[in-house]
């Protein structure tokens, strides 16, 4: 595998972090897998993962996205995070292919839970995507089963054994990604009741599978999830430091929205006068197709 090249990318990169925009485009509302832990919502204000103020189609995404760039010269990343699972939807192709024609130089990035990532590396090549961030919440059947009620593939939904088919698949897509050179990062929802202790073999496979970095994450208790402690800042420096022992790892992560648009954590204002516009005040401004 040759070099990989992350350099500008705020989610890889640390020095990209605080300088460079990224925007994601809401184009994935549907979702093959269900994570205790996740409760999408359209509409919604919160500033969290599965959100989105929109579902936008494939044209609608291209025209949101040459208004942004024009009026927004930070930005320097397209982005598919949801609300859903990129690779569950049709128009994330639609509309990287679209994007990918009319802006060749931007960066093309997807969220994923891998299910179909090991299928779909040609078709994410063929859009311009160079970089991948894959949720791995455990490799150990023991402690994966308690993240996942349900898993869809080709027409039958999986349960008891929802974790296994999706834990297998994970691996054979982040090997496949690096086999093509993509930056694979894998995002991992760190539960400090469920995952703690599993953090450093998690690390090791991953790493093993050929991930680039590892971003580990605080849980939001939300959804079936509710009534779990978030972790503390002692929690995740302690399951970050044992990952490092396998893999870099990211620590800038903001959660951010399915429709994130902007540099990272400038969603208020800051000292030096900078901020993100709001979705509502971005969405207001650039006349969408109805």
């Amino acid at each position: 595998m040759g070099a990989i090249n992350v350099h500008g990318h705020p989610c890889f990169d640390e020095s990209a972090h605080n300088n460079v925009g990224r925007m994601h485009i809401s184009v994935a509302p549907a979702c093959n897998i269900k994570c205790r832990y996740c409760h999408r919502e359209i509409g919604s204000s919160e500033n969290r993962p599965g959100v989105a103020y929109k579902i936008l189609g494939p044209l609608e995404a291209l025209e949101m996205v040459e208004k942004v760039v024009a009026m927004d010269k930070s930005i320097q990343v397209i982005g598919v995070a949801g609300p859903g699972d990129a690779l569950a939807n049709k128009a994330t192709f639609k509309s990287l292919k679209l994007i990918h024609k009319r802006f060749p130089d931007l960066k093309k990035c997807i969220s994923t839970n891998g299910l179909r990532l090991a299928e779909m590396v040609e078709e994410l090549v063929s859009v311009g995507v160079s970089t991948i961030s894959v949720t791995v919440n455990a490799v150990k059947p023991e402690v994966g089963r308690q993240f996942y009620k349900r898993v869809y593939l080709d027409g039958r939904t999986y349960r008891k054994d929802a974790f296994d088919v999706l834990s297998e698949r994970q691996i054979e897509g982040i090997k496949a990604a690096a086999r093509k050179g993509l930056a694979v990062k894998v995002n991992t929802v760190l539960v400090p009741e469920i995952n703690a202790g599993h953090i450093e073999e998690l690390a090791q496979a991953v790493s093993e599978a050929g991930a680039y970095i590892m971003n580990i994450m605080p849980l939001m208790p939300i959804g079936e999830m509710s009534t779990y402690r978030a972790p503390t800042c002692l929690d995740l420096e302690d399951a970050r430091y044992r990952a490092e022992r396998h893999i870099s790892v990211f620590r800038l992560c903001r959660q951010c929205r399915a429709d994130a648009i902007g540099i990272p954590g400038l969603e208020h204002e800051r000292g030096d006068g900078r901020r993100n516009k709001t979705l509502s005040e971005m969405f207001a401004a650039v006349p969408m197709y109805h």
